[in-house]
């Protein structure tokens, strides 16, 4: 299952990364919701994260 993450409109600037791995930003994922009725970007994050693809720890500036 898809864990559904909401973020509050000003949480991100549109070129602020939140997806840092596969460096997607706020406005990537409107794009994607308007040219597809939905975001499948999660989905890609998910498919990558599940082939070993992540690597948020070394990427994210917190280390998550």
């Amino acid at each position: 299952m898809t864990e559904m993450i909401r973020f509050e409109q000003n949480d991100f600037r549109d070129d602020e990364l939140v997806c840092y791995c596969f460096e997607y930003t706020r406005n990537d994922i409107e794009k994607d919701y308007l040219q597809n009725g939905r975001s499948t970007i999660m989905g890609k994050i998910a498919a990558e994260k599940k082939a070993g693809g992540c690597h948020c720890a070394e990427k994210h500036p917190k280390g998550r």
